[in-house]
């Protein structure tokens, strides 16, 4: 199964990292694809975006200054199936695209992602110390129907938060 595109160029505002793509992600093509992820839903709800995309209209983004990469780049079913090795490297990739593209902002969507990609073991949402060049990190909740600590409201919220600083 072939590792999914990023949707990145050179004058973003932030750059959406996700986990790494799930199986339905890697087969249309499409970053979010699963219909259960509320990551589209809550980037419309939060302001960044004027209405919701579906994911095959995430080449929109581009257009509001908004891009997507992932961690790690194989698929798979699961997050969990990831293994920490592939964590770490796909946080030294990370940083290589950040430092090339310059986004204004980098938002890891999920914090155990970004824990184990940078090994600061105590992150915790929102914005962080780390600077990667002149961008800022900021950890956003994991948009995953899995994420039961996260209903859509709380989620959009939290995704708020970084639009009224972006």
């Amino acid at each position: 199964m072939q590792p999914l595109p990023d949707l990145i160029d050179d004058s973003l505002r932030v750059l959406f990292c996700g986990i790494n793509p799930g199986l339905m992600s890697a087969e249309t093509g499409h970053h979010f694809a699963r219909p259960g992820n509320r990551f589209w839903p809550a980037l419309h709800l939060s302001g960044f975006t004027p209405w919701q995309l579906a994911p095959a209209e995430q080449g929109a983004l581009l257009t509001h200054r908004l891009g997507i990469t992932n961690v790690v780049d194989r698929p798979s079913a699961r997050a969990d199936e990831l293994t920490r090795a592939e964590y770490v490297a796909g946080g030294e990739n990370l940083v290589a695209k950040v430092l090339r593209h310059q986004p204004e902002w980098l938002a890891v969507v999920g914090v155990t992602a970004y824990r184990d990609a940078f090994g600061e073991r105590t992150a915790k949402i929102g914005k962080q110390d780390r600077l990667i060049g002149d961008t800022r990190v900021w950890i956003l909740p994991n948009p995953s129907g899995l994420n039961a600590h996260y209903t859509l409201p709380k989620l959009a919220a939290a995704f708020a938060e970084l639009e009224r600083v972006s």
